[in-house]
């Protein structure tokens, strides 16, 4: 879990509470593809023939490194959902990319989904509903009961306040220990 250094908010101003993304159990294979590949690779090409042969197996080992390793880090990278004090905003996309945003204030269902290997890695979906649109969901991310109880209290901050406190003062209980926390990378 690592940390961004607070910077100094005015009265009124936005401040990010956390930056999220997936858990990083799903670059496992892809890195394993990696190693596995390189090593096949590596192995082959010397006993193969000089030309075509041994250059088909260095462009075949470069392909599956892209395809199978390179682009799911990139995707991983790609995706992240930022809580501030006033707003989710949620990115997404390699090549097209889609920003969405829910205002604390217009008030969200929020709701917890965890499979038994989310449960085994302390991870989980968190799924935003408004009732209007399509919900949002933030998938695989970790400690998602946190996440949920800083939503919860962030949503009642901005109701009761009839708008959201902000400042290190106003960070939700759950996101207390650190001053802005990054799960899962930056």
């Amino acid at each position: 879990m690592g940390q961004t250094a607070e910077v100094p908010v005015p009265d009124g101003a936005e401040h990010v509470v956390a930056r999220l993304r997936r858990h990083g159990r799903i670059l496992v294979l892809p890195s394993l593809l990696l190693i596995a590949v390189a090593g096949a690779t590596a192995y082959a090409v010397p006993w193969l023939d000089d030309g075509w042969p041994r250059l088909a197996a260095i462009v075949a080992g470069a392909l599956l490194v892209v395809l199978g390793s390179l682009l799911p880090y990139l995707a991983w990278l790609s995706s992240r959902t930022t809580v501030t004090t006033r707003r989710v905003i949620v990115r997404r996309g390699l090549f097209v990319r889609v920003r969405r945003e829910l205002w604390h204030r217009s008030g969200y269902d929020v709701q917890v989904a965890r499979s038994w290997l989310q449960r085994m890695s302390g991870s989980g979906d968190v799924r935003l509903e408004t009732g209007h649109e399509v919900a949002v969901v933030i998938r695989d991310v970790p400690k998602p009961l946190q996440v949920q109880a800083a939503l919860h209290e962030l949503m009642a901050d901005a109701h009761a306040l009839g708008g959201p406190a902000v400042g290190p003062a106003a960070r939700p209980a759950a996101f207390a220990s650190t001053d802005a926390v990054t799960w899962g990378g930056r």
